[in-house]
């Protein structure tokens, strides 16, 4: 890679890195037969060196492909003596019976089960470390499905679990638990006593625990955790939608839940375009990922997500300077309370709109008691202990800001009608938030920044990302350049472009 007179090579950056960051990337299984010859292997190796990716995710089972014991060994001796690192991967789809639903299976049907367990089992044999793709759930209704749903009973194999509730959230959750438990970690680590296995929850998470995901006892239960922030283009016609603020908000929500055991986001070229793919790249570092997972390989090598990866290429350098200095400072900012498997009912996602208006949110999924200010939607109702505590942090005096959803639920429980509390009027629409005028964002800002020592003044499409030691940075997702004020500094920031400032 060229940058001016001086050239960077990315492989060598990339290896002195590994610590701090890593960039990687997935084969999927039918890649894997593909370019498991020596030309294609060469070609693997090659891209990944010019592109600083220095691990591999080679995928030995996806959507009824089981990749050869041979193919998979040629890509473990071949990548491993360039200096690649190569780990395996699964992704759950045509296992057996497939679901009445979406792209996954039924895993009521016993034999599924079965196929489950031998294709984890056959992963293990091979690899000590395993992905699971996002396609780890399951939505189907079918008449075994509902049967065992009405009669509150979960069987794995020969074993039969009751379940808390009647509702398919509480059937697939118990099932999918179990299963996790019964059919994958323990047969896997009976074969591979070393095998690391690491679940890979979707960026979907404000509907996980209706698909059967439980971010709680799964995150125990696995040994790692792996999170998806991908976004893409706002406007796609068809993956559009998504504010490019989830990337940061789901990788510091799951990093809240498994620590240590978080490692890294994922994100792919679907939807996307240059810009879009580079922020999704920002989002994920700023989230505080130690490694960004490029999917997928053979994908990457068509028209579109190749010059995605060439734009990403010649940022990589900075990308890498940023990862470190991420990981050694503290995001602050306002608490944005989503407890884990809470609901989200008419306010889907909505953090994602708020974090795009210039409001540093730092999520959690425990009650903020000890926060500065406090974001409070719809999802808190899942905390069943939620009136008492929030009034209190009220009655602190702290700024909090509270949906007209959330209000509405409230408004015979507690006083919302002080001055440190303001309503935020969405009515049922999260993504009417990006249309506010930039004097009501400033408003909302101004009731709310004073507490942590900030002032910010920005048009909508501005994130913020302020740091305990007084780091920040200021991201423009617009395609127009833009004037902020922050801390009475006044400055402009180049269309999709970010400023970083590092004490």
């Amino acid at each position: 890679m060229t940058t001016g007179s001086d050239t960077i090579d990315l492989w060598e950056l990339a290896c002195s890195r590994r610590d701090v960051h890593r960039f990687s990337t997935l084969i999927t299984a039918w890649d894997a037969q593909k370019f498991g010859n020596s030309q294609g292997l060469q070609a693997v190796e090659q891209w990944c060196k010019s592109t600083g990716v220095t691990k591999v995710y080679v995928e030995s089972f996806r959507s009824g492909v089981r990749a050869e014991r041979e193919v998979l060994e040629r890509f473990k001796e071949v990548l491993g003596s360039s200096g690649i690192e190569v780990s395996g991967g699964i992704t759950t789809l045509k296992l057996g019976k497939d679901s009445t639903g979406w792209s996954c299976c039924c895993y009521t049907d016993l034999p599924t089960q079965q196929r489950l367990q031998e294709e984890f089992e056959y992963a293990a044999e091979l690899f000590d470390e395993i992905m699971i793709d996002d396609f780890w759930f399951t939505d189907c209704e079918c008449a075994e499905c509902d049967a065992a749903r009405k009669a509150r009973l979960v069987t794995i194999g020969r074993e039969t679990f009751s379940v808390p509730g009647d509702t398919y959230e509480d059937y697939r959750r118990e099932m999918m638990v179990r299963l996790s438990r019964d059919r994958i970690l323990t047969p896997a680590r009976r074969v591979n006593p070393d095998v690391k296995i690491i679940i890979k929850y979707p960026c979907w998470y404000d509907q996980l625990q209706g698909r059967g995901y439980d971010a709680d006892q799964q995150t125990g239960d696995f040994d790692r955790i792996w999170v998806g922030t991908e976004t893409r283009d706002y406007d796609d016609p068809e993956y559009g939608g998504t504010a490019a603020y989830r990337g940061f908000f789901i990788m510091r929500w799951f990093e809240g839940i498994g620590g240590e055991k978080c490692g890294g986001g994922w994100y792919d070229f679907l939807g996307t375009h240059e810009d879009t793919y580079i922020e999704q790249a920002r989002q994920t570092i700023l989230g505080g990922a130690r490694e960004s997972l490029l999917f997928n390989y053979g994908g990457l090598q068509k028209e579109q997500p190749a010059r995605d990866v060439e734009a990403l290429r010649g940022v990589i350098p900075e990308l890498f300077a940023v990862a470190e200095e991420v990981a050694g400072r503290r995001p602050v900012g306002v608490a944005a309370y989503k407890p884990i498997n809470s609901h989200r009912g008419a306010e889907g996602t909505i953090f994602d709109f708020l974090g795009m208006i210039g409001l540093p949110l730092v999520p959690c999924h425990e009650f903020p008691a000890e926060a500065a200010a406090g974001f409070f939607s719809v999802q808190a109702l899942k905390d069943s202990g939620l009136v008492s505590q929030l009034s209190d942090f009220i009655a602190s005096g702290k700024p909090t800001l509270i949906t007209d959803g959330l209000a509405a639920e409230l408004r015979g429980d507690l006083d919302l009608d002080l001055s440190n509390v303001r309503i935020l009027k969405i009515e049922g629409t999260p993504e009417s938030i990006l249309e506010l005028p930039q004097g009501e964002i400033d408003s909302i800002r101004e009731g709310i920044l004073p507490a942590l020592g900030l002032s910010l003044k920005a048009p909508s499409g501005v994130g913020f990302y302020p740091f305990e030691d007084g780091s920040w940075v200021l991201e423009n997702f617009n395609d127009s350049e833009v004037a902020v004020e922050l801390n009475g500094m006044e400055m402009t920031i180049a269309p999709r472009g970010w400023t970083l400032a590092w004490k």
